[in-house]
């Protein structure tokens, strides 16, 4: 009898990759992950999962490789669980005849200009917005809509590159850190200038046309956005949930989208919910754990069940409230020590405690999701106990960072 495969392109060293292994194991499916470096997945070789070496910015190469995998196997699905690679998934389901996203709707998704203006164009609500190619572009931009903007790459993900510029000062240092070779783009330079949206932000989880649920997000001090925790449901109205839900079904229908997983992040301002990101494709950990522990629906799995063909189940299982906190240095060194995360763990309610540094570390912050040094989430009945169970923990960790030397040092 012919192995059911999943084939899934690149993996990801801290997010959602080893999941999607999980999930198709329990499926009974044989995971295959095709990259360009499969070493840098520490997960592959600590469970001898399989892996072939491909360039997977080759479209080609990746289609002679699945079909030389089907000599062997029964390709049951082909996936990934990074965006960059998302497009790509949808031409190879396409080539083969597999269920997988439209790729012309995450292309456009993905670029982050573009898509501000199909939402615009289908009169969702979003930042005022202005695109530039230069750092006289940039000042233009600026002058007409005014300070605060925020200055983000057209193309990326994870906050990499994205910053809140206060004054012209700040613009123009974030400029020319974006244009100055110290940014690494996906693609031609080109900067999107926004309007500072302000409020509370909230995250909507998506697969298929249901939104599964409304998670409430809070960042670290500015300029950067580097969240700091995360929390599922949301504590929002009745009214709230219903105008983000209104919103997050006018994206999708805006953008094409509407085939599996889908991530929007929305800001409740003045004039309400305003659409700050879509994200065609299912969010990083730890979101999906949030949202498992808090309602019982395994998102990676239905995923996966989606990309093979079977049917998916969305029913809601339970209802808890589950958040994570984000630990994140306060400043740039070596890591000395850490102390208090197994202690942490033993806690009740903490369902993970992830600590992803080891000790004489070098700790350079980034201003993005890289910041990010560990996490602990927990998860009670009630909003109030899961906070509280979540400082304990937090509490109960403890580290220490010896500051780089300076120029006079």
């Amino acid at each position: 009898m012919t192995i059911r495969a999943l084939v899934l392109v690149e993996g990801n060293t801290t997010g959602t990759g080893p999941l999607y292994v999980q999930a198709a194991q329990r499926l009974g499916l044989h995971p295959i992950t095709l990259s360009a470096d499969p070493t840098q997945y520490d997960y592959l070789a600590a469970e001898s999962n399989e892996a072939i070496r491909v360039d997977t910015n080759d479209l080609d190469a990746l289609i002679r490789a699945c079909s030389q995998l089907r000599a062997t196997y029964d390709i049951a699905g082909i996936t990934c669980a990074r965006e960059a690679f998302y497009a790509t998934i949808g031409k190879l389901c396409q080539h083969f005849g597999l269920p997988g996203p439209n790729p012309a709707s995450i292309a456009r998704c993905c670029d982050k200009f573009m898509q501000r203006q199909l939402l615009a164009h289908a009169g969702v609500p979003v930042p005022a917005y202005r695109l530039a190619e230069n750092a006289t572009e940039v000042e233009s931009c600026v002058a007409e809509l005014g300070l605060p903007v925020v200055l983000k790459p057209a193309v990326g993900n994870g906050s990499s590159g994205v910053r809140l510029c206060r004054d012209e000062d700040e613009v123009a240092e974030h400029t020319t850190h974006l244009l100055g070779g110290t940014h690494i783009w996906r693609s031609s330079p080109r900067i999107l200038v926004e309007e500072f949206a302000q409020g509370p932000l909230y995250t909507a989880e998506i697969m298929g046309n249901e939104v599964i649920g409304i998670g409430a997000v809070d960042y670290g001090p500015p300029p950067h956005f580097v969240w700091r925790q995360l929390t599922f449901p949301a504590p929002v109205t009745d009214d709230e949930h219903a105008r983000i839900v209104d919103v997050s079904l006018s994206c999708l229908q805006a953008l094409g989208l509407g085939w599996g997983p889908t991530n929007i992040e929305l800001r409740w301002t003045k004039r309400g919910p305003v659409v700050i990101e879509v994200n065609p494709r299912l969010a990083g950990t730890p979101d999906p754990q949030l949202v498992h522990l808090a309602c019982g629906v395994d998102l990676v799995t239905e995923h996966v069940k989606l990309v093979i063909g079977d049917k998916w189940d969305l029913s809601r299982r339970h209802s808890q409230t589950a958040a994570v906190r984000s630990l994140v240095p306060d400043c740039d060194g070596t890591l000395d020590w850490v102390d208090g995360v197994s202690r942490a763990a033993a806690i009740p309610g903490v369902a993970e405690v992830k600590w992803s540094v080891t000790p004489k570390t070098p700790i350079v912050r980034k201003g993005d999701y890289r910041d990010r040094i560990g996490y602990v989430i927990a998860s009670s009945p009630s909003l109030a106990q899961t906070e509280a169970i979540l400082q304990r923990a937090v509490d109960a960790i403890r580290w220490a960072i010896t500051p780089f030397p300076t120029v006079d040092e």
